[in-house]
């Protein structure tokens, strides 16, 4: 199993855990903790033969042993107990050597060895919830130093680009909080502002990296990443169709880097672009064509496209970093004071994934559909959520195309008519269908309790009148949902 895609709290290093004398926990077998650079996503206490089914990956898994009814593995069920851990991705196992067991089994650790799982011994004095408590209280600990870190970065930006050689002190501010070189080059690739400083290798590697995202996106914001040797890259080009971009090159790769970096693209964009440009006159006309009564469709060609794409996005929202989220996108028209943000991207612009964002995307449709795009990307986000991906983009059905639209809806009203006035079971019966009938990502996606989850999708059953483990009855409602969700 891959790794785990970071939650949005930092995950917590296991050295930090070992290294709490008041929690007394000491590694047992598995690679050095410190040296491998374990690090802890969340805790999970079970005590499951095979806790596969229940684990998310990144897990420090807690267990008293009360499943251990062979302490010496001799039949190998430890051995597959440790190799199911693994194969879910968890990221450390704790053993409480009470009330069950006194010492941790050998066979045990012998599994762990094998299988390069780190085993970590919690003592009698230490409960499983004060563990648990402890790595919350670093998480939250390391959200707070990246969020004041960030933060700062950002008012340190700010305060650049109101001195009057604005450029060059954006730059040097920028250079001074990633800590690495960072240069300003001009539409033909010529250095025009650096600040900072770092080998002539990767400050070469870095030109030919702002050159890729320029010619990439000559009118539209895009950005791209490499490393030469430990030195890490990272190439932006600003907003305003000029050609401008912006290189960073660093030693070392923080989360809030991106964020940070944003903000300074966001800024520089401002400040070598135009005032006002071609593009944001025909947005003003267009929008008070809007306002006078135009119809939807009679105003698409103003905004230089008639099909777009709808994003949600789930992040840390602030104006510098919702706008940096625009210009990744390639669009000014986002709508930051909703949650999540919404976004209309031109259909001819690839979505990727962004940095500290959660994204869910539509298929491009006409103006005239926005609002089912719209509906496409709420779903969309909430899968992408719930499955920990950074994009997921709406894909129609191909079968339904062969199905009159009219006799599609009258089909899934009929077949739906028992939820119809309980939009509650409604969407749970989407999502869980969307999720492949997982309880847990289901509960996750929607912010309830997977117990919930059950009752509802039992009420669905018992109302429909239907099997929901049979695949064609699934196939058909998930076709019926779609139609009514559009």
């Amino acid at each position: 199993m891959a790794d785990p895609t970071a939650p949005p709290t930092p995950p917590v290093p296991l050295a930090a855990l070992l290294a709490r004398e008041d929690l007394g926990l000491r590694q047992l077998a598995g690679p050095d903790a410190r040296a491998a650079g374990t690090a802890v996503q969340w805790v999970h206490t079970s005590e499951m033969a095979d806790p596969y089914p229940y684990l998310l990956g990144g897990e420090l898994l807690l267990t008293a042993g009360v499943h251990i009814t062979d302490p010496t593995g001799a039949e190998g069920s430890l051995d597959a107990y440790v190799a199911r851990i693994v194969a879910a991705g968890g990221a450390a196992l704790g053993f409480g050597v009470a009330p069950v067991h006194d010492t941790v089994p050998g066979a045990l650790a012998a599994a762990c060895d094998h299988y390069g799982l780190p085993l970590v011994e919690v003592p009698r004095r230490t409960t499983f919830s004060g563990v648990a408590r402890a790595v919350w209280r670093l998480m939250a600990e390391a959200r707070h130093a990246e969020l004041r870190r960030v933060t700062e970065a950002q008012q340190g930006l700010a305060t650049a680009a109101a001195r009057t050689d604005p450029v060059p002190a954006v730059l040097r501010q920028l250079a001074s909080r990633l800590g690495g070189l960072t240069v300003l080059y001009g539409p033909d690739g010529t250095e025009l502002q650096s600040a900072g400083r770092t080998g002539e290798a990767a400050r070469g590697a870095l030109r030919e990296l702002t050159g890729v995202v320029r010619r990439a996106a000559p009118a539209a914001p895009a950005s791209a990443s490499d490393t030469v040797g430990a030195t890490h890259l990272a190439a932006y080009a600003l907003g305003g169709g000029r050609g401008f971009a912006l290189g960073v090159a660093t030693d070392r790769r923080e989360p809030g880097d991106h964020t940070i970096a944003g903000a300074a693209v966001v800024l520089l964009s401002l400040l070598t672009g135009e005032h006002q440009s071609t593009s944001e006159a025909a947005r003003s006309t267009a929008l008070v064509r809007l306002l006078l009564g135009a119809p939807a469709r009679a105003v698409g060609a103003l905004l230089g496209t008639d099909t777009w794409t709808v994003v949600h996005a789930h992040g840390d929202r602030t104006p510098l970093s919702t706008s940096a989220l625009a210009a990744a996108l390639g669009t000014a028209l986002v709508d930051p004071d909703e949650d999540p943000v919404r976004l209309l991207v031109p259909a001819d612009r690839e979505i990727t994934p962004v940095e500290g964002w959660t994204l869910g995307a539509s298929a491009p449709v006409p103006v005239a559909g926005l609002a089912a795009a719209d509906a496409q990307a709420a779903r969309a986000l909430r899968r992408a959520e719930a499955t920990r991906v950074p994009l997921v983009r709406h894909h129609a059905n191909g079968l339904a195309a062969l199905v009159a639209p009219e006799e599609a809806d009258a089909h899934a009203r009929v077949l739906l008519a028992p939820l119809a006035d309980n939009e509650a079971l409604t969407s749970t019966l989407r999502t869980w269908l969307s999720l492949h009938g997982s309880w847990d990502r289901t509960a996750v996606a929607l912010g309830i309790h997977r117990n919930t989850v059950r009752q509802r999708i039992t009420r669905c059953t018992t109302l429909l009148g239907a099997d929901l483990n049979d695949p064609d009855i699934r196939m058909e409602l998930w076709f019926a949902l779609t139609r009514t969700a559009t």
